[in-house]
Parts: structure tokens; sequence; C-alpha cells
């Protein structure tokens, strides 16, 4: 396991099943903020997925247009062994909902209960800031 951190690195992990604007919008914005991004998909084997693992990547990496500073990729397992793995000691994740939020919250504290150096960053999706406003006009 790599022990050094490269701070210009973060990790994005999610099922990406399916990929949506929202996380392309939060794979945008974390590019602007950090030099590279690892957007992984994560692989649960005991999830029912619609998309196999290969054409989520396949799906990110259309959609991402060959941007020179993200690597996609895939694993299983838990999210901090992978990060500790590329030397990355920062996860980025999106929160559309203060439902959302409780639960990556409550992932935040054990993530870093399995691995102090890491830090979790919260975007929210541009997006459901949209459909929030619409809603408040109505």
């Amino acid at each position: 396991m790599n022990e050094s951190h490269d701070k210009s690195l973060a990790l994005i992990p999610a099922s990406f099943d399916p990929v949506t604007n929202g996380h392309l919008d939060i794979i945008h914005r974390a590019d602007r903020i950090f030099d590279r991004l690892v957007v992984s998909v994560a692989v649960n084997v005991a999830k029912n997925e619609t998309f196999s693992p290969e054409a989520r990547i396949e799906f990110l990496e259309s959609a991402l247009g060959g941007m020179e500073s993200i690597e996609v990729t895939s694993f299983s397992g838990l999210t901090t062994d992978y990060a500790r793995e590329l030397g990355s000691n920062v996860i980025i994740r999106g929160v559309r909902a203060m439902s959302d939020f409780e639960y990556e919250f409550e992932m935040a504290l054990m993530n870093k209960h399995l691995y102090p150096e890491i830090e979790t960053v919260f975007l929210t999706p541009l997006v459901a800031l949209k459909l929030k406003e619409e809603l408040q006009q109505r």
C-alpha cells in the first residue's frame, strides 16, 4: 500500500448506475479543485446492478471526453482501502438533499475511523440546486 499522500489527487467513488448529469457536474467541478481525479465505479456483488462495471466505465469515459486529469477505474471492497492504495487522502461525495447528507456524514465518520488521514469533501450538484429553486417557485 502507498502510505504517501498526493494532495492534488481526489477519489470520486460511486456506483454510477447509471451515470447522471449530477455525477458529471460533481466530476467537472472537482476537476477545477484538484489536479488529478480518480473516478471509480464501485462494484458491489451484493447489489442488483443495471449496468456492468465495464459498461459504466465506458459511459464515464465517453461522457468525460478524454479529460487528461481524470482516470476512470473500478474497485471492490472498502473505499478507504482503495483511497489508501491510490495514495489519496480525499474522497469527493455528492449530496443532493439532507437525507443524503445524513447518510454521507455517517460514512465520512466511519471512513475517518478506518483511515484517519482521509478527508471527505461534499459537493452539491448544481442540478439539485436548480430543482430546489424550481420547486420553491411553485
